[in-house]
């Protein structure tokens, strides 16, 4: 079973202290998840106010810390439109990077989505193409040159309702078709998190879990951890 942890996402102190934002925290959080069977790290690095940003002077000390852990499973990062303002500037920013993650989220709906996974692949990090339910990107991603090269289609339900989230799941791959060829991670967000991870269990995709896409375990009480989320996810995955 492929299980991705997502740390932390876009929130914030405001979600409670079991969010991890500093450098220190995400390490601690990712060794949990992993000794708890996460076999991938993906991570929104923050500054110390606890902006998301891009700037290597933010990425790179998180990456430092994650693998000064030597936690030897794949570490990744957001590549999101919200974590620098406009294409240009985060096309930018991403090519300073001196210190790389094993593979970065571009998500395909967003403008300048096929220039920057281009430049990533250049220098050598996998490209995590997000596929958003709700949105245009797996029209675009078909069309997209780029494409093919791709580690992986992260197929993203944006559908919160844990009542239709199974069905928009199922469009969204419907959509996606053949995804020219690339491996499928289907994942849900808050209410319909637990229902899509069961049923990429059952198609037998990869998946993930973490603070970013819910803080409730399925039975409704406050998650107190990832690890908590991962060992959860390794018990529901396919039910």
């Amino acid at each position: 079973m492929e299980l991705q942890v997502c740390l932390n996402g876009r929130r914030g102190g405001a979600d409670g202290a079991g969010v991890p934002l500093s450098p220190a925290a995400l390490a601690d959080s990712a060794a949990e998840a992993v000794a708890a069977g996460a076999t991938e790290i993906h991570v929104h690095p923050r500054t110390p106010c606890g902006r998301e940003s891009l700037s290597p002077r933010v990425v790179e000390p998180t990456l430092d810390a994650l693998r000064a852990r030597r936690l030897r499973v794949p570490i990744g990062v957001t590549t999101g439109a919200w974590a620098a303002p406009g294409p240009a500037l985060r096309l930018e920013r991403v090519g300073t990077w001196s210190v790389l993650p094993d593979f970065a989220s571009v998500n395909w709906h967003e403008p300048g989505a096929e220039e920057l996974a281009a430049e990533l692949m250049v220098m050598g990090i996998g490209v995590e193409a997000g596929i958003w339910s709700g949105t245009d990107g797996a029209a675009r991603f078909a069309a997209s040159p780029p494409a093919p090269q791709v580690l992986r289609v992260l197929a993203e339900v944006t559908d919160p309702d844990p009542a239709t989230a199974g069905q928009s799941a199922r469009t969204l791959l419907t959509e996606l078709g053949t995804a020219h060829g690339r491996p499928v991670l289907l994942h849900g967000e808050e209410g319909g998190t637990w229902p899509v991870l069961r049923l990429a269990g059952r198609l037998g995709l990869a998946t993930r879990i973490g603070l970013e896409d819910t803080l409730l375990l399925p039975n409704g009480e406050r998650a107190l951890s990832n690890a908590e989320l991962v060992a959860e996810a390794l018990l529901q995955y396919g039910r």
